[in-house]
């Protein structure tokens, strides 16, 4: 694991043990890769609750509740499906903080208004309202899914602290 990414995850295990708060993540374009982040660190299980892996839009659907029709008017990548995907991860699972991540990495999926690298990140504390971000992260496909991977610990770092 990339240095700079293991130190943000252990630094938003420690900032949530203190704040004894717990965790859950709801990733489509890093696929996994916030949570792995998280867990790769012995005793993260004291944090992290779940990771959701919704990758395709009936996932997000299905797991996280996302509306379909959100999904068919806003695009899987916007901020309000980060939103919406944030919320649900928070609704389907006992804790205190969740993220979201929606992207495409590429080298495919861009269109005219989203290009690669565009991605909608989302976070949410229990009893607030979710706020998400837009990224465009340069560079192939590994970059684009590390950028947003460091930029969701970022979050979740933030929101500890909020």
């Amino acid at each position: 694991m990339n240095k700079d990414i293991q130190s943000l995850a252990m630094a938003v295990l420690d900032a949530c043990r203190k704040a004894h708060l717990t965790l859950a993540t709801a990733e489509s374009c890093t696929g996994g890769m916030v949570a792995a982040a998280l867990t790769d660190i012995a005793g993260s299980s004291d944090v992290v609750e779940r990771g959701f892996v919704t990758y395709s839009n009936a996932a997000k659907n299905q797991l996280l509740g996302v509306p379909a029709d959100l999904i068919a008017k806003q695009g899987a990548v916007s901020a309000e499906v980060a939103a919406a995907m944030a919320e649900g991860a928070l609704a389907h699972a006992p804790v205190d903080l969740a993220v979201s991540v929606t992207g495409i990495a590429g080298p495919g999926g861009a269109t005219s208004t989203k290009p690669v690298g565009l991605v909608h990140l989302g976070i949410i504390r229990k009893g607030r309202a979710a706020l998400t971000e837009r990224h465009v992260f340069p560079g192939d496909r590994a970059a684009v899914r590390g950028a947003a991977t460091r930029r969701a610990l970022e979050l979740l770092l933030d929101a500890v602290g909020a």
